[in-house]
């Protein structure tokens, strides 16, 4: 009977010591919030590539990699996708934790209208919804002028990759069109040694009324865009409208101005869409980090 009461004594003891280390190792892994953007993912090794935001007081914006706890975690993220997270440190390995998927949407009237009509047409017209490419998929040839009056075929590009995005001149909301065209400012600066033989930029007008002839050349001086990179497109309204479509974009005039939603694209090196973003909620060194993994991908 004392046997029996020591060998149970023993286990409990046993637990308890392996409960204390445990707690132990838990308490020596640094925790920290974080937010960010995807960049790569490899779900057979559980990796995962992030452009993080900014922590205060302890590390600045910067492209990280981490090690994920399940394949499944990783199988539901692709590139684009902003995500919040608990950063844990656990030796040499960054741990990316409780992963919750973000949006890159903006909630402000105009968008919201633009987006639900977008949804709307697709419903009512499944032609309008058959435009849309799916990512992965090619991107259909298109041809339209730029600033320099040259026209600019899509097929042209073919072996680089292409950023884009839509806008007009006189978009007077500075987060919306200025913001998604300063966005390829920024990767242009961050990639600029790598431009024109490896990436193309296309800011496409969606106001030609206004925006073409020295307009557009304004339009793209506004952003120092060097044309042999960085095209500002114009052409027929009805042309725009099949490009838009083609990346769930839509986009009409109201009351002088033009209601329209947010994308970004990134087609790579094979006419495929890669990425495409909607919405303002990202930065340009985010957008930099993405572009750079999108060219960095294996041929």
């Amino acid at each position: 009977m004392i046997q029996s009461w020591i060998r149970l004594a023993s286990v409990v003891l046993l637990c308890i010591a392996c409960g204390s280390t445990l707690a132990a190792a838990d308490a020596t892994a640094k925790r920290h919030a974080a937010t960010g953007m995807v960049l790569r993912v490899d779900v057979s090794h559980r990796l995962l590539d992030v452009s993080c935001d900014e922590i205060p007081n302890y590390m600045s914006a910067m492209e990280m990699p981490f090690k994920v706890r399940d394949a499944k975690t990783a199988s539901g993220l692709k590139p684009g996708t902003k995500i919040s997270f608990s950063m844990v440190e656990e030796g040499k390995t960054l741990y990316a934790d409780d992963i919750h998927v973000e949006t890159t949407a903006v909630f402000e009237p105009e968008p919201i209208e633009a987006g639900g009509l977008t949804a709307l047409h697709k419903a009512l017209n499944p032609a309008m919804a058959a435009k849309a490419v799916q990512i992965g998929q090619p991107v259909s040839e298109f041809v339209l002028t730029d600033q320099t009056g040259r026209q600019v075929r899509f097929s042209e590009f073919e072996g680089k990759v292409v950023a884009l995005t839509f806008g007009y001149s006189r978009c007077p909301n500075p987060t919306y069109c200025y913001r998604l065209s300063n966005n390829l400012a920024q990767v242009y600066k961050q990639l600029r040694s790598r431009a024109e033989r490896d990436l193309v930029l296309l800011t496409i007008a969606i106001d030609p009324e206004h925006d073409q002839g020295e307009a557009l050349v304004q339009y793209a001086a506004a952003f120092k865009a060097d044309p042999k990179v960085w095209h500002f497109l114009t052409g027929p309204v009805p042309e725009i409208q099949d490009v838009a479509a083609m990346f769930g974009m839509n986009f009409w005039s109201n009351e002088g101005l033009i209601t329209h939603s947010l994308h970004t694209v990134i087609v790579d090196r094979h006419g495929k869409l890669a990425v495409n973003l909607e919405g303002n909620q990202f930065t340009g060194r985010q957008l930099s980090d993405l572009v750079r993994s999108v060219m960095d991908r294996p041929s």
